[in-house]
């Protein structure tokens, strides 16, 4: 899928994804060795764009599996479709006296069963990307399914048989910790721990993906982020959701947060009535505010003395 790390990291990089060394080093790796990756943290900090992004990098399609508590086979791998086989035997009366073994072994083959993503992910002829999102909301009989396709790269059902790979896809496997992932599956894979990124790399992310050209408003966002975040908010805001922040800024022609926009900017921020009270109570916007310039002025400092210290020295 890649032929370096490097060759990997400027891919990831047109795809406009920030990544860390280590992070890295873990996609390379899992590509090279065929390896699934869960990765593990809080809801909103970049663990599905991170699937997305490796799908863009090796110019592949991305089967998305989203998990739910009662999810069943027939979502994951698919199941026949019995409308179609009714039609088809309506149309071999003829031969159904003189061919029903050979009749009923068409019954039940790949023509006649509704692949869902675990299935498909193994019938391209390059690798795709699956991404099993959220896994964490599957109960351990569900985990149990998945331990075929991560080991022998195969899927086996009934009537239809043992379904081999054509090409093995690069797995991604989310989990926001709502349960304990079993040990069996956590052994198959690698582990990759996701947290919300500090001030400077957000301003960062918000540089590449974003198209707000104002260094210093992109800094007092990701500095309004990190405070948002400190607040422990029922629901943090997301990486993603900065982002639309950023957008819903430049459609407004603001350059800079204030502690007058608040009303502006309070739907795009909360998004639970009790993470909205705190908010309005009285100086708590301002205050965050206040925050943000701060965190995005340390950043500011950060970079300059970054900058001077890679001057070379007159001698």
């Amino acid at each position: 899928m890649f032929s370096s790390i490097e060759d990997l990291g400027q891919r990831l990089g047109k795809a406009k994804y920030v990544i860390d060394e280590v992070t890295l080093q873990v996609v390379y790796l899992a590509a090279r060795m065929q390896k699934p990756v869960i990765v593990e943290g809080p809801p909103g900090c970049g663990k599905t764009a991170l699937a997305q992004a490796i799908a863009s990098a090796g110019n592949t399609v991305i089967e998305r599996l989203q998990c739910y508590a009662g999810i069943n086979e027939e979502k994951a791998i698919g199941k026949f479709d019995g409308a179609l086989q009714k039609l088809f035997l309506e149309t071999q009366g003829d031969r159904l006296q003189k061919d029903w073994d050979a009749i009923r072994s068409n019954l039940h083959t790949l023509d006649f069963f509704v692949q869902g993503p675990l299935l498909r992910s193994l019938l391209y002829e390059r690798p795709c990307v699956l991404l099993i999102d959220e896994v964490d909301k599957v109960d351990e009989g569900f985990e149990a399914l998945l331990l075929e396709i991560l080991s022998e790269w195969q899927i086996s059902v009934p009537k239809l048989g043992t379904i081999k790979h054509k090409a093995i896809p690069f797995v991604i496997l989310t989990s926001n910790e709502v349960r304990r992932l079993g040990d069996p599956l956590r052994r198959r894979s690698f582990y990759l721990r996701v947290e919300f990124p500090p001030v400077d790399r957000e301003a960062e992310i918000l540089r590449v993906r974003s198209t707000t050209t104002n260094p210093r408003l992109r800094r007092i966002i990701a500095g309004l982020a990190h405070a948002l975040r400190g607040w422990q908010m029922e629901k943090p805001v997301s990486i993603a959701e900065m982002l639309e922040l950023a957008q819903a800024l430049e459609i407004l022609g603001l350059e800079d947060i204030t502690p007058e926009m608040r009303d502006i900017l309070l739907p795009l921020v909360a998004k639970t009535e009790s993470d909205r009270k705190r908010l309005l109570l009285r100086d708590g916007f301002a205050s965050l505010v206040q925050d943000s310039h701060q965190y995005a002025a340390k950043v500011s400092q950060d970079s300059v003395e970054r900058e001077l210290s890679d001057v070379p020295v007159a001698g």
